[in-house]
This record gives structure tokens, C-alpha cells and sequence, in this order.
């Protein structure tokens, strides 16, 4: 019996400290969103960036609100931010960042539907559209639908010539 003790002992703590850390992940993440809502975009990236690590904790439902919420934030910020040149944009990062858990969180809802409200799926169609529109080009490149170009699909290059090239003269 004694030695029954302490095993039993030891495997109610870990019951419960396992049941306390998953709580705690979903009080962060609430407090994320507190911070979010209330403009305070800095604070609450932090505390995305923490939890990052640990999406796999949260439920299906959590995982699309942990994404959305965190992509939403990276867009503030990036609206926010100085305007930069080329490569030292700060902007670029944040709405790169904005486009790919933006991506994810529609992924998630697209694949198990309910951890997103329909305000935060227009909201969210809107703003990948605005973020497509960097790696796409302008509204034309987008079909019809103004979703994204199908898988496989390569983006226009600005660059490249609209018309072949002339053959030059013979001589």
C-alpha cells in the first residue's frame, strides 16, 4: 500500500497539471484577443508569437481563431508601420505574415467550419484579397471569384514583355 501511494499521487498531479496547461493555453489566447480587440496590436502579437509553439494544444475551432486572430493583428500592424523601401519595408513582413496565418485560418475553416463567425469570414475573404493582390498583381489577376489563382498557377511577371519580341533585321 505505501508504495501504491506516491504513484497514485503522481499520476492525479499529472492528470491535473496537464488539465491546468490547456486552460492556461486558452486564457492566453483569450487575452490575445482582449488585446487585439482592444487596439493594442504590440501586446498582443507578443503574446501570438508565445503561443505559437503550442497551436497544436488548442482545438480545431481555436486553431482557426489563433490564426485569424493572429493574421488580422500582423494586418494592423502592418497598416500601421512606416512605409519602407524595397527590402527594409517593415510593411512587407507584417503583411506576409498577415497573408500566410490569414491562409491558414481559412484552411481550417474551409476543412472543419465553426471556429470562425460569418463577420470574421467577410472580413477575412476581404482582407486575403488585399493580401493576394501583393503576390498576384491587381484586381485583374484575380479570377472572377477573387480568390486566388489555382494551385499551380504562376503570378504575371511585371517584367515580362506583353508582346513577342521583334525578330531583328537581317543583313
Amino acid at each position: 500500500m505505501r508504495r501504491l501511494v506516491p504513484w497514485v499521487f503522481f499520476l492525479v498531479s499529472s492528470a491535473s497539471a496537464l488539465a491546468l496547461g490547456c486552460a492556461t493555453y486558452t486564457q492566453d489566447l483569450d487575452r490575445a484577443r482582449g488585446h487585439y480587440e482592444a487596439n493594442r496590436f504590440e501586446q498582443a502579437l507578443a503574446l501570438f508569437r508565445v503561443l505559437e509553439h503550442d497551436m497544436d494544444s488548442y482545438s480545431l475551432p481555436e486553431q482557426a481563431q489563433y490564426a485569424y486572430l493572429r493574421g488580422m493583428t500582423d494586418y494592423r500592424l502592418a497598416g500601421l508601420a512606416p512605409q519602407g523601401t524595397g527590402v527594409a519595408d517593415p510593411r512587407k513582413g507584417y503583411r506576409d505574415n498577415a497573408r500566410h496565418w490569414l491562409g491558414v485560418a481559412a484552411a481550417i475553416e474551409k476543412q472543419t467550419p465553426g471556429g470562425i463567425t460569418s463577420e470574421q469570414k467577410g472580413r477575412l475573404t476581404a482582407t486575403l484579397d488585399d493580401l493576394n493582390r501583393d503576390v498576384f498583381g491587381g484586381a485583374e489577376a484575380l479570377p472572377e471569384s477573387g480568390a486566388a489563382p489555382a494551385e499551380g498557377a504562376q503570378p504575371a511577371d511585371p517584367a515580362a514583355p506583353t508582346e513577342p519580341a521583334a525578330e531583328p533585321p537581317t543583313l
